[in-house]
């Protein structure tokens, strides 16, 4: 683009020069002419260099024009082309953009009937919360325990996220381990599935209210201390985690015992208030799936964020170029402009001549002072 441009350039800076050169010739010519009146001869000879001038003139001038019609065409040409591709991408990131809020849309969809489902479930699981034998299973030695709740949260996650998303038994530099960490944008969710059974056994064992009511104190004072430990071990948002936890229950029927049905110190006083105060979030099976959705959702969002500003950098960049050729091509059209105007002024000049050669030519005994002059229309009456 920048070659079209000094082109242009040079072809008006020449089409000046040869102007000029050709006005300083037509002065020699005149000038030859005034020395030289009586000569039939010579004016014959200097009305054939006028035509000859002339010729070349225009023969120059239209040359001229029409390199520089041609460039204005590959100039328009390359505008259309520049225009079009801008068209073409703007409604490409439109689609795009308009595809994945879509898809979001979808996402935010299943998420709500995820949830609308999990009242239900937490009906059946009332109804069942009770089975002794299931329970059993669950309570087993808290080795055992711990490495089946690892396991059910690996597959839970296996199964929602892919695996660049999450990190099973994530080191600190402290040296401890948390069970897993979700990745969100640039930072980590900690998620801990231990959790403190054997006082939670013993409630579940006991005949009297009181005793139950014993067990439901160091029960509670086992879980608050094991949501200390979480938040002091895990939330680290110096080594790149959120200020936030998830104390993953793997049990639903323990989840509805020990938070949807705390009733042992009020609600200022519940685990979940505590856990919350701490910014520990207690999670069930079935909620850390509507959880994991809502990470999900929020992952493709971080995308559509990203998307977005790579294609307003891209329109931006577009733009600027743009507004630089306009720029540029403005200037190209007051060059032609400019050169429109000397070869206006330039006909003029020869037109001057030619009509100063004809009165030489028909009234050689005109005086010097009268040539050039317009012939004075007479009154008539």
């Amino acid at each position: 683009m920048e070659g079209i441009y000094i082109l242009l350039g040079a072809v008006v800076v020449l089409a000046v020069i040869f102007f000029l050169l050709m006005e300083q010739r037509l002065r020699k010519i005149t000038e030859e002419v005034t020395k030289a009146q009586s000569s039939q001869a010579v004016w014959a000879l200097i009305q054939q260099q006028i035509e000859k001038v002339r010729e070349q003139v225009n023969e120059g001038l239209a040359r001229n024009i029409s390199q520089i019609s041609q460039q204005q065409d590959s100039i328009n040409a390359q505008l259309r082309g520049i225009t079009d591709q801008v068209n073409k991408q703007l409604q490409s990131s439109s689609g795009e953009i308009n595809k994945r809020l879509d898809n979001a849309a979808r996402v935010i969809g299943d998420v709500q009937k995820n949830i609308g489902e999990l009242s239900e479930s937490s009906r059946r699981i009332f109804e069942v919360g009770k089975d002794i034998a299931t329970l059993q299973e669950i309570l087993q030695p808290p080795k055992l325990r711990g490495g089946l709740g690892e396991q059910f949260l690996g597959e839970l996650l296996s199964q929602i996220l892919p695996p660049a998303f999450f990190t099973l038994q994530y080191p600190f530099s402290s040296g401890e381990r948390v069970d897993a960490v979700v990745r969100l944008g640039e930072r980590l969710v900690p998620i801990d599935s231990k959790f403190p059974l054997d006082n939670f056994k013993r409630i579940i064992e006991c005949k009297t209210e009181e005793e139950k009511k014993a067990f439901q104190k160091t029960f509670s004072r086992d879980v608050k201390k094991h949501i200390d430990d979480i938040a002091s071990k895990y939330i680290l948002p110096q080594e790149g985690t959120y200020d936030f936890a998830l104390l993953y229950i793997p049990a639903e029927n323990v989840y509805y015992e020990t938070i949807t049905k705390d009733e042992a110190f009020g609600e200022e006083k519940g685990i979940l208030n505590y856990a919350l105060k701490k910014k520990v979030i207690p999670v069930s099976p079935n909620s850390f799936f509507a959880y994991l959705q809502v990470i999900v959702l929020g992952l493709r969002g971080l995308k559509i964020e990203k998307d977005a500003h790579r294609i307003l950098d891209s329109l931006s960049g577009l733009n600027k170029e743009l507004e630089t050729f306009q720029g540029e091509f403005q200037l190209v059209g007051k060059h032609i402009s400019n050169a429109m105007n000397k070869y206006e002024d330039a006909r003029r000049r020869l037109d001057k001549f030619s009509f100063k050669f004809e009165q030489i030519e028909s009234q050689p005994d005109l005086p010097l002072s009268e040539i050039g002059n317009e012939p004075k229309n007479e009154k008539i009456g």
